[in-house]
């Protein structure tokens, strides 16, 4: 499994400014990092996995995304054109990515694992939090970095606008 220290010796690889912070309880996931951190959810990162069938057969898919604004099934369906598209279970979750379920870090994930980036990470500034694949820690990371470092595929994952809004046709005549 991948951990802090993998990834901090990456970062430096790399000559990208961080901070690996101790967190002050433990996490179950990335989920609660906006409560352990008394940080904005849209500063927060998370990646879900989800299995998705299409019509070549299923795969998982990594899906990173603010923990304020997390996928929907249907968003990722409509993006990858898949069938069915549903949360990887544990198992799928850590073999795929080699992080512990929950606590996946977008950085590192293997090569051959189909990532996508919600759009709307691009409108976020500043810094953000991310779990590094323990517990006890989380990644401090410009956004900007973090989304030039992580290989996938930049993708519209927000949901549909409501029909509630009134609809205005002008006639031409």
């Amino acid at each position: 499994m991948k951990d802090a220290l993998a990834i901090h010796r990456w970062l430096l690889a790399h000559q990208i400014h961080h901070e690996i912070v101790r967190l002050p309880r433990a996490l179950t996931c990335a989920d609660e990092l906006p409560e352990v951190l008394s940080a904005d959810p849209a500063t927060c990162v998370g990646v879900s996995v989800f299995e998705v069938t299409t019509r070549i057969g299923r795969e998982p898919v990594a899906v990173v995304s603010t923990v304020g604004a997390p996928p929907r099934p249907g968003a990722i369906g409509g993006a990858l054109g898949a069938r069915r598209v549903r949360p990887a279970s544990a198992f799928t979750v850590n073999s795929a990515t080699d992080y512990a379920a929950g606590l996946v870090c977008p950085l590192l994930l293997p090569e051959g694992l189909t990532v996508l980036v919600d759009e709307r990470l691009s409108r976020t500034t500043g810094l953000v939090h991310t779990p590094t694949g323990e517990r006890h820690t989380a990644l401090l990371v410009h956004v900007g970095d973090l989304l030039g470092l992580v290989a996938g595929k930049v993708a519209d994952l927000s949901p549909p606008r409501a029909l509630t809004e009134p609809v205005t046709a002008q006639l031409a005549g």
